[in-house]
């Protein structure tokens, strides 16, 4: 059947489809205000949720554990021996690494000590993170298939190693919608190193929605004074033409999706309503001299400077305090193939303190309780040296196998430590965790059962841990 388009509509056909879009609109926007707020799947949560918002601290580039969390005194000394092969076993390893003539074992240069009543391992790498031991779930079994950054990264966030799957930002928006009417279920923010590191590249697709529609993607918040591009009215549009013009482009969109029934089309009138709302909520939330003198001492100097991790904590708190859904801060930088001990102090500079004053702050506001913050990469760093090893200087490749992240807050048992692996921090030796488990874990906690948040696409109903995962039930609380 053939569908005119809008260009063959006359001006009373026109007028009258509009007119019938616009009051409709704006009735149901007097009947229910959240019509186009992100409504969730009926029926979820599940059960009856721990946590009510996740904040993901991703610290992008692969983080060592060998440098920060996973004690190993014996690798002392096998200083510069070869890695036996019975510890590698045969599996691969990057180019960068596989033709040099040795995998010289590289003990960390920093020192370790045991913290807070639960005894947990840290590095002096992380002073402030130490004092806060005993609010933490580590996991030192974590494991991988993908090798290199990017489809490491993808894995985590979305599930799959190769792009095109929605990230867990958007499973979480899709599955329980959003608490705030003015701003949006996920947000992303992505804070700039003190220095320069060369840090590997993030594609938004990170944060996007593959094939569901485009409402659920995160939203990226910028530094300075208009963190959301494009939201501002420009000069000479006041607030009453803006909301004029959005109802004259509902009404456009809304006729084109009688004819059509393209989703995307509603995607993006929701879209559109939320921008309006959220010219009025973001001006005040990234507005950060409302904070204390105190606050910005808490989480240290950088913090007064928009866009560094610091200041993206603090803005953390605050959408947490707004009830946002799914708050999740990209740290670029931990990508250490050469020089590590240099760079590696940079990096746990930049992300240290304001990460234990992100915890502490939420803790002393009572959010802690329902907020789940969780910190780590996509993947670990090998026990050898890339490059040439010095009683100084060392480099570390990727490493899948095993590597460690940290939980905290709602649902998880505090000052506790799950998983363990081998003298060398290669293989692990009990309690392996994969991603797949890792993402179960988060959704459960949410009040999501993983194997029931579906979507349909192309014949096949996909799930964010596709055919695999299982809650780890020993970090629970």
């Amino acid at each position: 059947m053939h569908v005119p388009s809008l260009l063959h509509v006359t001006r009373r056909q026109f007028l009258g489809r509009a007119a019938t879009g616009v009051g409709s609109a704006a009735l149901a926007m007097l009947m229910n205000p959240r019509i186009f707020a992100a409504q969730g799947i009926a029926g979820l949560p599940h059960f009856a949720p721990k946590a009510k918002r996740v904040i993901w601290l991703t610290q992008a580039g692969a983080p060592s554990q060998l440098d920060m969390f996973d004690y190993k005194p014996t690798l002392h000394e096998r200083f510069n021996q070869d890695l036996p092969d019975s510890v590698r076993q045969g599996q691969r390893i990057t180019t960068l690494t596989s033709g040099q003539r040795r995998l010289p074992v590289a003990p960390s240069l920093f020192a370790f000590q045991q913290y807070g009543q639960s005894g947990q391992w840290m590095s002096e790498l992380l002073p402030h993170t130490a004092r806060l031991a005993d609010d933490l779930c580590v996991i030192r079994s974590l494991h991988t298939e993908a090798i290199n950054h990017d489809p490491a990264m993808t894995m985590l966030q979305t599930g799959h190693q190769i792009s095109g799957r929605p990230s867990m930002g958007a499973w979480v928006s899709y599955g329980l919608g959003s608490e705030n009417d003015n701003l949006p279920a996920f947000v992303v923010m992505i804070s700039q190193p003190s220095t320069e590191t060369g840090s590997q590249p993030l594609h938004e697709r990170m944060w996007g929605t593959g094939f569901m529609p485009s409402n659920y993607q995160g939203v990226r918040f910028g530094s300075g004074n208009d963190p959301v591009l494009f939201l501002s009215n420009p000069d000479g549009m006041t607030d009453e033409r803006r909301r004029a013009m959005l109802s004259d482009v509902a009404a456009l969109n809304e006729m084109k999706f009688q004819d059509y029934q393209d989703p995307e089309t509603r995607s993006r009138i929701a879209q559109y309503e939320m921008a309006f709302r959220m010219q009025a909520a973001v001006p005040e939330l990234a507005d950060l001299s409302q904070e204390p003198a105190s606050v910005f001492e808490r989480y240290g100097p950088e913090s007064r400077k928009p866009g560094t991790y610091a200041a993206n904590c603090i803005l953390a708190r605050r959408l947490a305090e707004r009830n946002v859904r799914f708050i999740q801060l990209y740290h670029r930088g931990w990508d250490q193939h050469q020089k590590l001990p240099e760079k590696i102090r940079v990096q746990c500079a930049d992300t240290d303190r304001p990460s234990a004053a992100l915890l502490q702050d939420l803790k002393d506001r009572g959010l802690l309780k329902d907020t789940l913050v969780i910190w780590g990469g996509e993947f670990g760093r090998t026990v050898y040296s890339e490059g040439a090893l010095t009683g100084t200087n060392y480099g570390r490749d990727h490493h899948p196998r095993c590597f460690t992240v940290w939980l905290a807050g709602a649902g998880v048992k505090p000052g506790f430590s799950f998983g363990a692996t081998d003298d060398y921090s290669y293989n692990i030796a009990q309690d392996p965790v994969h991603i797949h488990d890792l993402n179960a874990t988060v959704l459960h906690l949410l009040g999501i059962d993983h194997t029931r948040l579906t979507y349909a696409h192309q014949g096949r109903d996909y799930r964010l841990t596709d055919v695999h995962g299982a809650v780890v039930r020993g970090i629970l609380s």
